[in-house]
């Protein structure tokens, strides 16, 4: 299970525990070995083997289209945003839960997916939970109890 995420650390904290929680290992890339690779080499290595992604979308960042630049808007990170349309491209929309949090922009092209937001009661979790029971991944759901 690759979570990806950017600079919010509490939301890939809850998440990654989260995971743990219904049996899934979490792999967060920063935690791996680099082993005197790349960032891209070390990314294609932790992701080869994965059957499903995490995509925590956190405004991280700001940005504005060319056409309205004095309206800036609360974005995720680019790598998320990359790591997101490679993890769809991979292993289909079926396999890739975007989270967000707040008032992050959400990516144009992705449009029609269901995205979760990261509410503060916790409710994103059973609705994750519900997407690895859809792809068909083993879960604890035990671990919804309590969480």
């Amino acid at each position: 299970m690759f979570v990806v995420h950017g600079h919010d650390n509490e939301a890939k904290e809850i998440t990654a525990r989260f995971l743990e929680k219904v049996r899934l290992q979490p792999i967060i890339l920063h935690e791996q070995a680099s082993c005197g690779r790349t960032i891209i080499e070390k990314f294609e290595t932790y992701s080869g083997d994965i059957a499903f992604a995490v995509v925590l979308l956190t405004p991280d960042d700001v940005g504005a289209s060319a056409a309205n630049q004095a309206q800036l808007n609360p974005r995720a990170r680019q790598n998320v945003i990359l790591e997101l349309g490679y993890f769809m491209g991979r292993l289909s929309r079926v396999r890739v839960c975007a989270l967000y949090k707040g008032s992050v922009e959400l990516p144009t092209d992705f449009q029609g997916v269901i995205y979760i937001e990261m509410d503060a009661a916790g409710a994103w979790k059973a609705k994750l939970a519900q997407e690895f029971v859809q792809a068909k991944l083993p879960i604890n759901l035990d671990g919804l109890l309590g969480s």
